[in-house]
């Protein structure tokens, strides 16, 4: 497609993904909060972004990241312009930021771990390629993912262009083996260039979710499977708990 001047299109691609855990002593909560202070501190999360950047082919101009107290972080990377191909591609003003959201508090002992990454861009590249470098890095259960394309730019005759790529669903940049291992809902409104997929994992294997020094009976983890299976629906779905 021959554009007039640079991209002046906006893809903004967010997701959430998250992570469970069944914790219901203090000794196991407590493990599991050092295991992610030490996973997915402010350190890893720019590794991350930084992996994502490189994967879209942009500049990093500016990287600010921040662990907080007692857990959580975040990460910031302003972005410049692209270099691909012999073309400059508009990337002026775009971003990448990581949010983590903990929740320790499930008075079920079933314990979350939710990381928010937002993606917005101009130019020829799609974010949506960094899908399955993200999948890669993250233990995930569920997974949210929003795309969209704002704004219009112009071809070489001066019409407006609203979407420079073709995409019919989300699932057409992910893996076939990662999309395997969860159940699938779709929201794809393709004229106003809206995209959302949200993903619940089903290959689950019951050990992955307790600590290897549980005490638990195969009784009381079939029970605590129910309980985690309802919260994950819950979250799926977008039920309220009772």
């Amino acid at each position: 497609m021959q554009l007039s001047g640079f991209n002046n299109l906006k893809k903004a691609l967010s997701f959430s993904f998250y992570d469970f855990v069944i914790a219901p002593s203090q000794a196991e909560k407590l493990s599991y909060i050092e295991y992610i202070n030490n996973h997915y501190n402010a350190k890893r999360i720019s590794e991350l972004l930084q992996k994502i950047v490189h994967i879209i082919e942009a500049e990093v101009l500016h990287t600010s990241a921040q662990d907080y107290e007692p857990y959580g972080a975040s990460s910031m990377i302003l972005l410049g312009d692209i270099k691909g191909s012999g073309v400059d591609m508009h990337l002026n003003k775009s971003h990448i930021t990581a949010h983590t959201y903990p929740d320790f508090e499930n008075e079920n002992g079933i314990l979350s771990f939710r990381v928010d990454i937002e993606l917005s861009s101009c130019g020829e590249i799609t974010p949506l390629s960094s899908l399955n470098a993200i999948f890669d890095f993250f233990d995930t259960d569920i997974v949210t993912i929003d795309y969209n394309v704002r704004g219009f730019t112009r071809n070489k005759l001066g019409q407006h262009i609203y979407m420079d790529h073709s995409l019919g669903s989300i699932k057409e940049y992910i893996n076939t083996e990662i999309l395997a291992s969860y159940k699938t809902k779709e929201l794809i409104l393709q004229n106003d260039n809206i995209w959302q997929l949200k993903l619940l994992r089903t290959d689950m294997q019951r050990e992955e979710y307790f600590s290897p020094n549980t005490t638990l009976t195969n009784e009381e983890k079939m029970t605590y499977m129910k309980l985690l299976n309802a919260e994950m629906l819950s979250i799926f779905n977008g039920w309220r708990t009772r």
